[in-house]
């Protein structure tokens, strides 16, 4: 087993011309747009085509992250690679990483050790730009709400209760919370203002959920922004901003085509955050990808509580899918980390701590199964730490709870350890399931939040602060209360507690925001001490890239 960094893997594999990989997926040349020799995005026209039926979904998913790793991204492309060694017709689709966290705490997100999509540094860096299109478009809209205020406010919009904020790609804690518009009457009107990180910004949800161009356009212009000062909801549409926005974000709205280290045919496209928005790739790449293959494998963002959650109430919901399987990623050092263990004794065996973190693993599997009425397999993602000992106590507890367990070796071995875990999801699409959401979206806007938190966090109850009551009341009389969930909430705990591990009982959520996604078409209630811009840590990983007189870029992991 090697224990090379994931960027000298990368860099040492020969990849094939994407036009190659365009002919494994059984895309045409004429939906192919390329950019250079490794990296395409797709017209998304191909779905007109009748040349193929829709393939079975599975979904990977995890246990809640923990610092010491779970491999989600690495187990999807894993489990792919392994089931094309099985002679099976796949595609996988996945998110687009954020530059936040590639420069902050969690590094890149392309995978890992020989379960890799490439060229990793591409798609970690700034790939075919979609990112940058988003913050355009977000700040395009920002600079006409902020332009027709400055001359002269024909909506009458309130500027103390403007909603729409502007962002960057980046960690950047120094830009939560801004006052601008400073330097005299010409320079526009001073007000409290503030930046969310790329990912978090609305537009992101949208592009994710937009089924085609027309569909993004209408999403675009409900985007709400603001309030007037008689209390009415003002809209991009208001501004006559959503053409020049979809003009942006029309090449974005194409998924983009790379390949595993394996050649399996990958779509890497969009990346809101699970914690903050709807944590999963485009509908666009998705339906595409099933489109043309036999099994899709997509992954949803942090633990099965928010991306998971999310995936199946919201997306699933919105874009009429089905999914065939669920598979939950465990690690035996986050399970130990669970039970009690800091993160730099989980390499060290302990069978009693690994025993008290199994909870978390089942409570999730357990909200998939009885929740969701959905096939489901636990994917344990080995570490070359893992003992024997270790390993098998995990199996056998879940064998012993009548819980489907594979061990995956996917980034030590690629697809070659992904075929235990290939055979079990190969065998679980095949079994019908009664899917069912975890809540109904006529019920009211506090009932759906109860519904969550109740079933799925296993809380006790949910807390709405005065402000959320308000909110609730004023979105409920303005007609938006029929939309779905999404919940901001620490994907650290079931709970709104970050410091609540494993399986937490007995507490409340308090939900302090209760706010309108519009153009997405979903609320969002914010919960805990949620932000929707991240610092960077007290030695950010930027620290340790660097590139040489050739180009070759180094520490990017």
């Amino acid at each position: 087993m090697s224990f090379k960094s994931d960027i000298e893997i990368a860099q040492e594999t020969t990849m094939q011309p994407i036009t190659e990989v365009a002919k494994t997926a059984g895309i045409d040349e004429k939906y192919l747009e390329q950019y250079g020799k490794y990296k395409a995005k797709v017209d998304y026209s191909i779905l007109k085509e009748e040349t193929h039926t829709q393939g079975k979904l599975v979904l990977v998913t995890a246990i809640n992250p923990t610092p010491a790793g779970e491999g989600k991204t690495t187990t999807t492309v894993g489990l792919a690679d392994g089931m094309r060694k099985l002679g099976k017709n796949v595609l996988v689709a996945l998110r687009e990483p954020s530059l936040g966290p590639v420069f902050g705490v969690k590094g890149g997100a392309a995978g890992g050790g020989y379960a890799q999509v490439v060229p990793m540094e591409d798609i970690n860096l700034h790939f075919t730009g979609d990112f940058h299109a988003i913050g355009a478009a977000n700040n395009l809209l920002a600079a006409m709400l902020d332009n027709h205020i400055y001359q002269g406010n024909r909506l009458n919009i309130d500027p103390r209760r403007i909603t729409w904020r502007r962002c960057v790609d980046m960690n950047d804690r120094q830009l939560r919370f801004v006052v601008d518009g400073l330097g005299g009457r010409v320079n526009g009107t001073p007000r409290e203002d503030g930046y969310d990180i790329t990912v978090a910004s609305e537009i992101m949800a949208v592009l994710c959920l937009a089924s085609d161009i027309t569909d993004l356009k209408a999403r675009l212009s409900r985007l709400v922004v603001g309030y007037t000062y008689d209390e009415k909801p003002v809209t991009a549409g208001d501004l006559n901003a959503q053409g020049a926005m979809t003009a942006l974000l029309k090449d974005a709205l194409k998924p983009n085509l790379v390949q595993t280290l394996e050649h399996t045919p990958a779509f890497v496209h969009g990346g809101p955050f699970a914690n903050i928005a709807h944590g999963c790739n485009s509908v666009t790449a998705t339906k595409i990808a099933m489109h043309l293959s036999d099994y899709t494998i997509t992954e949803a963002g942090f633990g099965a509580d928010l991306g998971a959650e999310k995936f199946l109430d919201i997306k699933c919901r919105m874009a009429g899918l089905k999914p065939s399987c669920v598979v939950l990623v465990a690690t035996v050092r986050a399970l130990k980390y669970n039970g009690g263990v800091p993160k730099a004794e989980t390499g060290v065996e302990n069978l009693e701590a690994l025993e008290k973190g199994l909870p978390n693993l089942l409570q999730h599997v357990g909200n998939i199964t009885k929740v969701y009425k959905l096939p489901c397999v636990v994917a344990i993602n080995r570490f070359p730490q893992d003992t024997e000992a270790e390993l098998k106590l995990v199996e056998d507890k879940c064998r012993e709870l009548g819980v489907n367990v594979a061990l995956s070796e996917v980034w030590g071995k690629g697809g070659e350890g992904g075929i235990a875990l290939a055979n079990e999801v190969i065998r679980l699409c095949d079994q019908p399931n009664d899917f069912t959401f975890s809540y109904e979206l006529d019920k009211p806007i506090k009932e759906k939040i109860r519904d969550i938190v109740t079933k799925i966090y296993h809380g006790d109850d949910v807390a709405f602060t005065p402000n959320a009551e308000k909110q609730i009341k004023a979105l409920t009389e303005l007609g938006y209360d029929k939309m779905p969930i999404c919940m901001a909430k620490t994907q650290y705990s079931f709970s709104d507690d970050p410091a609540k591990l494993g399986a937490p009982k007995g507490f409340t959520v308090t939900v302090r925001n209760v706010k309108v996604s519009a153009g997405a078409g979903f609320l969002v209630a914010l919960t805990g001490e949620i932000m929707t811009m991240p610092g960077l840590p007290k030695v950010p990983a930027a620290e340790r890239i660097d590139v040489d007189e050739n180009g070759k870029i180094s520490g990017l992991f």
